[in-house]
């Protein structure tokens, strides 16, 4: 059975934008559009009145902005899914903190917004079936450049103050690894914990890549990853990895 199509929201200041965003979403038989908005206010009291499937959101927008509107919707009980539509691309930590599905540069293309789209679909039916959404990807600024990089792809995650580096596999090439302004402990409750595993209050490792537990004497262990290296297990966190290990 053919899913229905989201009813969509479109939210942008210009209204040439608007309109052209209207044309391309008419074409796109995955969305049906059920009204439009030039101001955060009116989107979130159409927002409230409609309960659109998804939010084609525009970022910077006088007075109450893409952000604040984005924020004010994390709140809700049933938000809709929020794909940001902006000219910057710079605000995609802040995107990947509200748990926008996508991050869609102008000018937009009916390609680049039916991938959108179908990840909003995709959205919506892992949680009609009841199933925890847990995170698949991160956008990380790199350059002049937005990367989207696989949560399958990440090897390791460390602390750096206010930030995670994250440690990305390139095949047969040297590893990556790139910041993004996110804790640990914010990013573990959002990782698949059949996926990933906490071993310290600054590391989380991708559980394959871990291929033996070491003693290191008077209590102390380690984990012994893939590529030769070692990350010491936090007392705090022992537990885990004994449990991993059957133990």
């Amino acid at each position: 059975m053919a899913e229905a199509p989201l009813s969509t929201l479109i939210v942008d200041d210009e209204p040439l934008a608007l309109e052209r965003m209207e044309l391309i979403c008419t074409a796109l038989d995955s969305l049906t559009v059920v009204g439009t908005a030039r101001d955060g206010k009116t989107a979130l009291a159409l927002i409230e009145g409609l309960a659109p499937d998804l939010v084609l959101l525009d970022m910077t927008m006088p007075e109450l902005d893409g952000i604040a509107v984005a924020r004010v919707l994390l709140r809700s009980e049933n938000p809709p899914a929020v794909v940001f539509v902006t000219a910057h691309d710079n605000f995609a930590v802040e995107a990947f903190d509200l748990e926008a599905v996508d991050y869609v540069l102008k000018p937009v293309t009916p390609d680049r917004l039916e991938r959108a789209v179908a990840r909003a679909a995709a959205r919506r039916s892992t949680r009609a079936r009841g199933v925890r959404e847990w995170l698949s990807e991160f956008w990380v600024p790199y350059r002049s450049e937005l990367l989207r990089i696989a949560a399958t792809d990440v090897d390791r995650i460390d602390a750096e103050r206010d930030y995670v580096r994250l440690h990305v596999s390139q095949g047969d090439e040297a590893s990556r690894s790139y910041l993004l302004l996110q804790t640990v402990s914010g990013l573990e409750a959002r990782l698949d914990p059949a996926l990933f595993i906490r071993l310290h209050r600054s590391t989380i490792l991708r559980r394959d890549r871990i291929t033996g537990l070491r003693h290191d004497g008077l209590g102390v262990w380690s984990a012994e990853l893939q590529d030769g290296s070692q990350v010491r297990i936090g007392r705090t966190y022992l537990s885990r990895a004994k449990a991993m290990a059957g133990r």
